[in-house]
């Protein structure tokens, strides 16, 4: 059995939808991270970061002691080799779906996730700011709408994998970012193929009705405020 610490944030949906994808049976906890749950202690050591999401494996398959995984990049990978699903076995193809995990760990994620703060979350408007993040934010679309018009399928490829699914949650807040399909007819293919996939529902579904749609002041305290720790960025696990 995994425990899955999860908040219903894009990064949060990715786990659960593998969850679901790979068929690995799995129970919730819940973490409220408007509230603050993820800067309490026993959160933490599970999580460093303090951020979302992270699971605990109590039935590893080394038969050890449980395995406890932080990063959702780092937790899609692990639930591939676990499961042995949407992660190619052949090294060209692993490589492939590796390459687009990091692409969208280390740009779609951040670039969307800041667009998002600052587009809607911020308390004051700062033209530069949604002006650099939109336009990246806009940038990246292009190099994916670029991709899944070469393999003509898939984000890594031919094959439905850990790399859909890792993009999918941010895509989906497009309409929230103020960012338009239309012009991104590859993307827009994908979406709503990707959509209609029953197990993705199913994982979607998981805590989206406690999104919550205002914040109150301790609320973005928890989500993009100063901390005991130091300063807490805008950051892309913590969108709503």
């Amino acid at each position: 059995m995994i425990d899955l610490y999860f908040a219903p944030t894009p990064n949060g949906w990715k786990i659960s939808i593998m969850l679901e994808e790979c068929g690995l049976p799995y129970t919730v906890v819940p973490v409220n991270i408007a509230r603050g749950d993820q800067f309490k202690p026993e959160f933490r050591k599970l999580s460093p970061n303090g951020r979302i999401p992270a699971i605990v494996d109590r039935d590893p398959a080394d038969g050890g002691a449980p395995m406890q995984i932080f990063e959702s990049g780092a937790i899609l990978l692990y639930l591939a080799e676990r499961s042995g699903r949407l992660l190619p076995s052949d090294v060209r193809g692993r490589h492939r779906v590796q390459q687009w995990l990091m692409w969208q760990m280390s740009g779609l994620g951040p670039m969307l996730g800041q667009n998002g703060h600052f587009l809607l979350y911020a308390p004051e408007k700062i033209p530069y700011a949604i002006a650099r993040y939109g336009a990246e934010a806009k940038r990246l679309y292009g190099v994916l709408d670029a991709q899944l018009a070469e393999t003509g399928a898939y984000v890594a490829g031919h094959d439905y994998s850990i790399a859909d699914i890792a993009c999918f949650p941010w895509v989906m807040t497009h309409k929230a970012q103020g960012l338009d399909l239309d012009g991104l007819p590859h993307v827009r293919r994908w979406f709503a193929e990707l959509r209609a996939r029953p197990q993705l529902q199913k994982g979607l579904a998981l805590g989206r009705h406690a999104v919550r749609k205002t914040l109150d002041d301790k609320a973005r305290e928890n989500l993009f405020g100063a901390r005991r720790e130091g300063a807490v960025t805008p950051n892309e696990a913590n969108q709503i």
